[in-house]
């Protein structure tokens, strides 16, 4: 019986490490002391090259199967858009108000923080050094093309994108996925379709709440603070600073930023075998990828901005 039970008790650890305790308990100097050699014994790769290598090839990997369900799920949206409209449509609707209705007490707080922290003390220094009348460009370029649209996709990736990963991964570890593929229904027409459209719309409307919001309350700490600026001189000077490519990236941008979440948080919660004790890890990646796509998407159309 002891023989069965240190049997398995050594399937659980590595050997490097389960040889080196047992040499040291042997020789009367465990300790410890002696975890950072169990560490590093047991986390060293050979080879740096090939743990770079790998690292590469895993990169590569996950790109071509993201890209791979991103293209899939726009051409099922495309191919079967009016398909069971009495079923998609409804779906689509909630998940706007997930990402959109529900989050719009924590967008207006943080237009109210952002016209704080930024606009009114923009406005404050620039008054004190006489040149505000660049105040509509750095207003335009500040919050209504970076800060706004950035902002508002983060917000809605840690509320309602973790709500996708953790919602799809569960179903997909308990065959609930596999249950709707039995029934003749399209997995990523049913779930994945509804959460792109909804979020798409979602970003979008939050991002102007986001704008107007900030807006307005950086005018207002601005007037409290008493900068000789009125109202009037502070609307031209927005309208002025506005093109006709801010407002069409604006929405390109958000309509991107939407459907990038909806696709990045779809894919790590169905595209993939999960076991339950998985579906956190899941979540983690899929906000970090999520993020970094879209700090990308805004860098692209930075490039844009220049070449206009």
């Amino acid at each position: 019986m002891r023989e069965a039970s240190t049997g398995a008790a050594s399937k659980r650890f590595d050997p490097v490490c389960r040889e080196l305790y047992c040499e040291r308990v042997r020789n009367g100097t465990a300790s410890g002391a002696s975890e950072t050699a169990f560490w590093w014994a047991y986390r060293a790769p050979r080879s740096y090259v090939i743990f770079v290598g790998r690292g590469i090839i895993r990169f590569l990997a996950e790109v071509h199967a993201l890209g791979a369900f991103a293209l899939i799920s726009f051409g099922v949206l495309i191919s079967k858009f009016g398909v069971a409209r009495a079923v998609v449509y409804p779906m689509a609707l909630a998940q706007l108000a997930r990402s959109g209705l529900l989050l719009l007490p924590m967008i207006l707080f943080l237009s109210l923080a952002l016209g704080l922290v930024i606009i009114g003390q923009t406005v404050s220094m620039l008054s004190r050094v006489g040149a505000t009348e660049y105040l509509g460009t750095v207003m335009a370029t500040v919050v209504v093309r970076e800060l706004g649209p950035l902002l508002t996709a983060l917000i809605v990736v840690s509320r309602a994108g973790t709500a996708n990963v953790v919602e799809l991964g569960t179903a997909r570890a308990l065959g609930e996925v596999e249950a709707l593929e039995v029934m003749g229904i399209d997995p990523i027409h049913y779930l994945v379709a509804p959460r792109m459209i909804g979020m798409a719309l979602g970003v979008f409307a939050l991002t102007i709440y986001l704008i107007l919001g900030a807006l307005v309350s950086g005018y207002l700490w601005a007037f409290l603070q008493d900068v000789p600026l009125s109202p009037g001189d502070y609307l031209r000077q927005l309208a002025g600073a506005l093109r006709w490519i801010d407002f069409v990236v604006l929405g390109l941008k958000t309509f991107m930023f939407g459907m990038s979440i909806a696709i990045v948080t779809c894919y790590h919660g169905l595209a993939r075998m999960l076991r339950l004790e998985e579906v956190s890890r899941a979540t983690v990646q899929a906000v970090a990828q999520t993020v970094v796509i879209c700090v990308l998407i805004d860098a692209l159309f930075i490039v844009i901005y220049l070449v206009a």
